[in-house]
């Protein structure tokens, strides 16, 4: 394959639920190579799971297929590559819903990789009959003491299986539990045929994959700095990174689209979700965030370039979710005039009701949104509000007991301070709480496993 001068990796969603119209744009608008679409966070790896569990051809980002079924056309007239993670811990079915689109459409020829293996919550008790503890990297606990209650296991796996299904002429590629920035490092991988020890060119991918991974967050949305200069965010061009084989890349956007690309508003993206910069660990390397250089090279467009990357550990990051008892959140809106103080009378009567009636909570946390809810104790004193909306939200072991909130909160209505509304919804119901369980594992212990099939 002759190598390209460079590549287009365009980001099409940065979370389960994002802006749906990216996608279309991405590869309608301009230039694309590659468009990349993360789907997934730690928690809803748990709802797939239970989803797979009530009916086995479910377990992905079902949103997906709405969207394959809007981009197809022209994924397949330019040639356009489209890598995902939505495939959650069922990839192979939303294959198979992916080839009953491109048979309605009538495309013909279609080549679609998945890649799993990640997904180990079936072999939990072989791993620890093995030896393999699977503590919480936070507590040291071993997972034995919430086995019971485990939902979902997945191991974050890295760029180079995506590449090897791309290697294998995937035009669409499906995973499991991917790391975000790995869906971004696989083309150039593939693309520029770097090998598994160019730390260097992998941090790089990696830094590229971060800037991309949230979606319009690093083109103007959600930024801090001069948010109110943002050109015409209702109609945001998501980033792309323009990629060279030397591991030079640029970030951009299509021409014509609104949000901005800028030093300022890739630095932002650069600090989210980041430990110690100086070493975020991947599957494939472990990058210098430290490194990075960062200049502005024309309109929407910001060269980012001399990257340091060291070699990776022996581990890959299991992502582990189980039930941790129950929750409820309710809420009250208090008018004019006295606001903040009725809401804050009617939260002391309700809990004082609660005390009366036996019943306790790990936690019981309360907000006076339109106060205290951004800025929690910090919040200046204020004396007059318009409007206040109490927020209360309860959680834990005891289900009688978080449904005993849902039954004292409206009764306020007609038995606490007055001028009160916003209880249409009804008495907030106990909900299950998803509690998350981070792990190390050894590499040696888990494969992944590429498929391509044709449809």
């Amino acid at each position: 394959m002759r190598q390209k001068e460079f590549i287009r990796i365009a980001s099409g969603q940065g979370y389960w639920g994002d802006l749906p119209q990216a996608p279309y744009w991405q590869v309608s608008k301009g230039q694309t190579d590659y468009l990349v679409m993360d789907y997934l966070a730690e928690v809803t790896m748990s709802i797939l799971q239970k989803q797979k569990s009530r009916d086995p051809k479910l377990g992905y980002a079902k949103d997906l297929l709405s969207v394959i079924e809007k981009i197809l056309p022209l994924v397949v007239e330019k040639n356009i590559k489209v890598i995902t993670n939505g495939g959650g811990v069922n990839p192979q079915a939303c294959r198979d819903a992916i080839f009953e689109i491109a048979k309605k459409a009538g495309v013909k020829g279609l080549k679609i990789g998945v890649v799993y293996g990640d997904d180990i919550y079936g072999r939990i008790d072989e791993l620890l009959g093995s030896g393999i503890d699977l503590k919480n990297m936070d507590t040291g606990d071993s997972l034995r003491t919430v086995r019971d209650r485990l939902q979902s296991a997945n191991v974050y796996f890295g760029a180079f299986p995506i590449a090897e299904a791309l290697r294998q002429g995937a035009q669409i590629v499906l995973t499991g539990r991917a790391t975000d920035t790995g869906l971004t490092l696989a083309p150039m991988i593939y693309e520029f045929g770097w090998n598994e020890q160019e730390f260097d060119k992998l941090a790089a991918g990696i830094i590229a994959g971060h800037i991309l991974e949230c979606g319009g967050q690093s083109s103007g949305g959600n930024y801090l700095k001069d948010w109110k200069n943002v050109p015409d965010l209702a109609n945001i061009g998501f980033p792309i990174a323009e990629a060279y084989p030397d591991a030079t890349i640029y970030i951009t956007k299509h021409n014509g689209t609104g949000g901005l690309v800028s030093v300022d508003t890739i630095k932002e993206q650069l600090l989210y979700e980041i430990g110690d910069p100086r070493e975020y660990i991947t599957p494939e390397v472990i990058a210098d965030f430290t490194s990075v250089k960062l200049e502005s090279a024309g309109d929407n467009r910001v060269k980012v370039f001399d990257i340091k990357g060291k070699p990776p550990t022996e581990f890959y990051k299991v992502s582990m979710a189980y039930s941790d008892g129950y929750y409820a959140i309710g809420t009250l809106t208090y008018g004019w005039p006295d606001a903040l103080e009725k809401a804050q009378a009617a939260d002391k009567i309700m809990r004082q009701r609660l005390k009366n009636l036996g019943f306790e909570y790990d936690e019981f946390h309360t907000e006076f949104l339109g106060y205290n809810s951004c800025h929690g104790p910090l919040s200046p004193v204020t004396s007059e509000l318009n409007e206040v909306v109490l927020r209360v939200a309860v959680r834990g072991n005891d289900h009688d007991a978080v449904d005993a909130f849902g039954r004292q909160l409206v009764p306020l209505v007609l038995t606490g301070p007055p001028t009160v509304t916003g209880f249409g919804g009804g008495r907030p119901k106990p909900q299950d709480v998803v509690a998350y369980w981070p792990s190390l594992i050894s590499k040696t212990a888990v494969k992944p496993i590429v498929e391509v099939t044709q449809i």
